[in-house]
């Protein structure tokens, strides 16, 4: 396998997932530190672009992956060939339309491109059927499936030429073919009736001779209402190292990046939807990842916007998935392309939550709003016997707070330096251990949280099942409330407030409490702007702990409160601080 890099990546903005853990991170250095330091702490005083590599001069020798092999469920068409037979080209440019059960496909015989491509049984957010070619972008990266060239091109532009068209019987399939006499061009299109897959085959040679190609999808690809440089990459999956390999606009921003291997796939996608390139042969892919500075249909500004160019070899042929990245289609089609759906690191915990939503909707509920609610019932209930452990070590906290005072009050006045600042930590730490006390205790509720919180996050990112899913008032639970009042956030900041309020306080310092009772509106701040679905899950988790703590406070008896250790006169104090 030859993989040549291109200039180095540039540095990555943080991740969502990076983000929110760092929140929660700082979150919980307040809610632990301010105790012991509120009172305390001062207030501060005022390259040379790398060579690229060949590709490899012979194909991996190791077996190909069954999905290398021809797609037992599409039977193939030959690869098309380019044949020299005189002049061959239409008079005048012509469109033709494939209708199927899922797609609506528009393709010209000027270049032999595609012009739209509709998904039927997806919409957009104005609620028409999805279009995943950037038509804005059209106009200055070409449309999709237009050859591409690395190194040779031909000395007829075949990108600019009217091809004659030959149509198929079924109205599934559409051979546009172009010759000068030297050059030929030809490709071939074949759909299925009622599924996400199709064929594609190209063929261009000059004077009888092969000319390496690839073919290419620019400007942009998927959902316009998410068309960002953020949510688009190049994908493919490398059978060698096992390995999803994806790339943005960014990683081609000096120029195209070139990959080469023993891929089982290799195309285009943003989160929901992919186009990719299937083998339908042994041997090696290409995939050139591409970087065009373009308009979308909700951006009139011109910004980088992936492309990608598979193929390679002067015939190519490829079975071609164009359509929704949804676990049960792709496993259909192909087991290999449900590796599309990637939940990153957290997919150890992401993937059992979805499959746990989706058995909750397909099973009981028929509604993701409400499997949601379900699921985060389950999961609060199944971690009840820790909280309740946090409940009853929060509680004794709360026990021992008055001689913790008493011990500050102690060594009170003393500077952060002073070594007598070490004998009151051991104080405490003793009396914490005393009582069985952990004086984290208050953080677990948020720390237990974060795996699912990040997890949720990915499922709804990635999911299709739940774009555009709906629940009462909501229309989406993948995106952030389309209303001008966000009734989701503003709730949970309420039930957020209410569950604090009736949480046992680790301190006695009113100013300190006062202080706590602000992260309330730093969590409504950071999920204002988040999904609904997530926004869902945290509400429902503070409803079943407002329950659980009620319950909590019927069920449990506080134990005795110790009297707090004699600190002797002020004489002694003045003696300790000397």
């Amino acid at each position: 396998m030859s993989n040549t890099p291109g200039p180095p990546t540039p540095k990555k903005e943080p991740t969502m997932e990076t983000r929110l853990l760092l929140a929660f991170a700082l979150m919980g250095l307040v809610l632990f530190a301010t105790p012991y330091f509120i009172k305390t702490i001062s207030p501060p005083q005022p390259v040379k672009k790398s060579a690229v590599q060949k590709a490899p001069e012979k194909p991996p020798t190791s077996a190909p992956e069954p999905s290398q092999a021809t797609n037992p469920t599409l039977q193939p068409s030959p690869p098309a060939e380019a044949h020299s037979a005189g002049r061959i080209a239409a008079q005048k440019e012509e469109e033709f339309t494939i209708d199927t059960d899922v797609y609506r496909v528009v393709l010209s015989n000027q270049d032999a491109i595609v012009r739209h491509w509709i998904l039927k049984k997806y919409t957009d957010d104005n609620g028409k059927p999805l279009e995943l070619v950037n038509i804005a972008g059209t106009a200055k990266a070409g449309y999709p499936f237009q050859f591409y060239f690395e190194d040779r091109k031909p000395a007829v532009d075949v990108n600019a030429a009217l091809y004659s068209a030959k149509r198929g019987e079924d109205g599934l399939s559409i051979t546009y073919e172009f010759s000068d006499g030297a050059v030929t061009a030809r490709k071939t299109f074949r759909f299925q009736k009622d599924r996400y897959l199709s064929e594609v085959s190209s063929a261009v040679t000059e004077n009888g001779t092969p000319v390496p190609h690839l073919l290419a999808w620019r400007a942009g690809f998927g959902d316009p209402s998410i068309l960002t440089s953020g949510t688009q990459h190049i994908v493919f999956f490398d059978l060698t190292d096992s390995k999803l390999v994806t790339r943005d606009a960014k990683s081609a921003k000096n120029g195209p990046v070139n990959s080469e291997g023993n891929y089982s796939f290799a195309g285009i996608e943003d989160s929901y939807f992919a186009a990719v390139f299937i083998p339908t042969a042994p041997g090696p892919v290409k995939i050139v990842t591409l970087s065009d500075t373009v308009p979308s249909a909700n951006n009139s500004k011109e910004e980088p916007h992936v492309g990608s160019a598979v193929g390679g070899a002067g015939v190519n042929h490829y079975a071609l998935f164009v359509g929704p990245k949804d676990l049960d289609v792709l496993n259909h089609i192909n087991p290999q392309l449900t590796r599309l759906v990637d939940y990153g690191w957290f997919t150890f915990l992401a993937k059992p939550l979805f499959l746990a939503l989706h058995y909750v909707n397909d099973k009981w509920t028929h509604n993701y709003g409400w499997a949601i609610i379900i699921v985060t019932i389950l999961i609060n209930f199944l971690l009840f016997p820790l909280k309740l452990t946090n409940l009853k070590s929060m509680r004794k906290m709360q026990v021992v707070q008055p001689e913790v005072k008493a011990i500050q009050d102690k060594y009170k006045g003393l500077s952060m330096r002073d070594p007598r600042r070490q004998q009151q930590n051991e104080e405490i730490m003793a009396l914490y251990k005393k009582h069985g006390a952990n004086p984290m205790g208050g953080c677990f509720p948020m720390l237990v949280q974060i795996p699912f919180f990040i997890a949720f996050y990915k499922v709804l990112a990635v999911s299709i099942e739940l774009r555009h899913a709906h629940w009462l008032w909501v229309s989406d639970l993948a995106s952030a409330e389309h209303i001008p009042i966000r009734i989701l956030p503003i709730a949970m900041i309420a039930t957020q407030f209410f569950l604090q309020k009736m949480t046992p306080t680790t301190t006695v310092d009113p100013n300190q409490q006062r202080m706590m009772l602000i992260m309330p509106l730093v969590m409504g701040f950071i999920f204002y702007g988040l999904p609904s679905g997530l926004v869902l899950y945290y509400l429902t988790a503070n409803l079943v702990g407002m329950a659980q703590q009620v319950f909590f406070n019927k069920t449990s008896t506080p134990a005795e409160s110790p009297q707090p250790a004699a600190v002797g006169n002020k004489k002694q104090i003045t003696r300790i601080r000397r």
